[in-house]
């Protein structure tokens, strides 16, 4: 268009300059998004292919005024079935604050998968007069015949979002029922193949993993384990991510070893809803032992652990530990014709061989003998009782405060596996398996830590009873030794559970070191009086 035009102003000719008008400055915002993580780490990777693509379109506008703004909007590993994204969160602030123009993509679905939330950006957009750009896709939102090809566009971008979705869980499932691996965080034990599709036995790990099992086989509760495998200092699995990042290695919660004892992959089996299927993967633990903690922990789980079979008469299961080595003792017995002999047998000593601890074992009798033994001095000797009494305090002011803490940090995580499983929960656009086995993995958690709050609850509540005095103790003792001999095994044990919560013996010196509990002599009266 020429910048000169001539006048015709009778016999002359008059040349008047005109300026073209400049086009307005549009300002242009780029946003990029991708479903996974996978890739990111790439130097070129998904999200510059989109950037290059609408950078380029921006350059051809130039002539009608486009100008890229310096800002980036890119959401790396984030699922376009909701708005719950920080860069799309950035993006809608500034196009609040009036400072964009045109939002740039390089394809509809990669601002959002959802009708209902893509309707409401549009809204948004018109309300603002920010006008929308995808760059593969030609339309014009400014007219309705634009605004229904956009709708259409975006129903099949939802539409394939969900078949996906369907398909997705159809292939979990087929691969669940042929026991096959579909991913997710290695569990202690196993390591994942690298070659991927499948888990493979790591030997450290699966001799600690046995141990578990054989531990709750002698010591029947899963505080007694957890309290053993605390004083081990075993952890939780630790892996490294692709990135390069160490997850895991954590001390072991009651709730991590409850996982670990009532997981099917142990028995080389898989869990898909409820049902177990032969895995591809190889055992770690006997058959006949899984099924046994299960038995035992279905058991506890119906009587609050307050009731565990003592078929031989133990009366020190789980409190009998060896100074030595400072595990647990576990009972066992041995025949000389018709005739059983009872032993406690240090577990280190029983593992790794007789010359490994100095304690070895000590026989049954002679060990309870010495325990009830000073059990009924507490009915004669009040210095004794005092003593008792002012320890067994300490312990449980000690014990409260441990039992609040864990129960706030239990509530944190908590709150915390909720927010988690309500954002998973919305996530109806990931494209990968990974999510489902989250989701389940996040609900067992759930229901383990609301368990663990109970008990916590109960403990505490019991705690807060009025403690006992030297006289209650001593009368208490007193009226029970009279009828220690009409009681069953299964009531002299609980008896003596109550009053006593640690033996430690020494098999060099003989000596045995009683920890005795405050409240049980009290509990003991109130079940007399019922």
């Amino acid at each position: 268009m020429p910048r000169n035009s001539s006048v015709n102003r009778g016999l002359g000719t008059t040349t008047v300059p005109v300026e073209l008008a400049k086009p307005s400055t549009v300002r242009c915002a780029i946003y990029t998004r991708k479903s996974t993580e996978e890739g990111l780490q790439q130097e070129f990777n998904s999200l510059d292919a989109q950037r290059e693509a609408a950078e380029a379109f921006i350059r051809s506008q130039k002539h009608e005024g486009w100008e890229l703004l310096p800002d980036l909007y890119d959401d790396g590993g984030y699922t376009g079935g909701n708005m719950d994204r920080p860069a799309l969160q950035r993006l809608i602030d500034d196009i609040n604050r009036r400072t964009i123009d045109c939002v740039v993509v390089y394809k509809v679905d990669r601002l959002s998968r959802s009708l209902l939330d893509f309707a409401k950006m549009m809204e948004l957009f018109d309300k603002r007069g920010v006008s929308f750009v995808s760059v593969t896709q030609q339309f014009n939102t400014t007219n309705s015949l634009g605004r229904l090809t956009l709708n259409i566009l975006l129903s099949f971008a939802q539409f394939e979002r969900e078949i996906i979705s369907e398909r997705t869980r159809d292939k979990l499932s087929a691969a669940r029922k042929k026991g096959k691996w579909i991913g997710g965080h290695p569990v202690l034990g196993y390591d994942i193949d690298p070659k991927g599709g499948k888990i493979v036995v790591n030997a450290d790990e699966a001799q600690r993993v046995r141990a578990m099992y054989d531990l709750y086989v002698k010591l029947g509760t899963l505080n007694a384990v957890w309290e053993e495998i605390s004083r081990r200092d075993w952890r939780s699995k630790q892996w490294t991510t692709e990135a390069g990042i160490t997850r895991g290695g954590k001390p072991i919660s009651k709730s991590g070893l409850y996982g670990i004892l009532t997981n099917a992959l142990y028995n080389g089996m898989v869990d898909h809803k409820g049902t177990l299927y032969p895995g591809e993967h190889e055992r770690i633990v006997d058959p006949k032992v899984w099924e046994r903690v299960q038995e035992g922990l279905r058991e506890n789980g119906r009587t609050n652990g307050a009731v565990v079979k003592n078929k031989y008469g133990a009366l020190l299961r789980g409190v009998l530990f060896c100074r030595h080595c400072n595990t647990a003792m576990m009972h066992t017995y041995t025949h000389k014709g018709p005739r059983r002999y009872r032993y406690y047998v240090c577990y280190k000593a029983q593992q790794k061989g007789w010359k490994n601890c100095q304690t070895k074992s000590v026989g049954a009798e002679q060990i309870e003998g010495a325990v009830l033994t000073s059990i009924r001095r507490l009915a004669t000797d009040r210095d004794l009782a005092e003593a008792v009494l002012a320890e067994a305090m300490t312990q449980l002011e000690g014990r409260t405060h441990e039992l609040v803490a864990e129960r706030t940090a239990a509530k944190r995580n908590l709150r915390q596996l909720n927010q988690d499983l309500a954002k998973l929960a919305a996530d109806t656009g990931s494209d990968t398996g990974l999510r489902f086995e989250r989701i389940k993995s996040l609900e067992e958690s759930i229901r383990a830590t609301e368990r663990r709050m109970e008990e916590i609850s109960r403990e505490l509540a019991h705690l807060e009873q009025e403690p006992l005095d030297v006289d209650h103790l001593r009368r208490t003792i007193r009226e029970f030794d009279d009828v220690w001999g009409t009681l069953t095994v299964r009531e002299q044990e609980q008896m003596v559970k109550l009053l006593v919560s640690k033996v430690v013996y020494d098999g060099v010196t003989g000596k045995v070191t009683i920890s005795f509990r405050s409240a049980g002599a009290k509990e003991l009266c109130q079940g007399k009086s019922e």
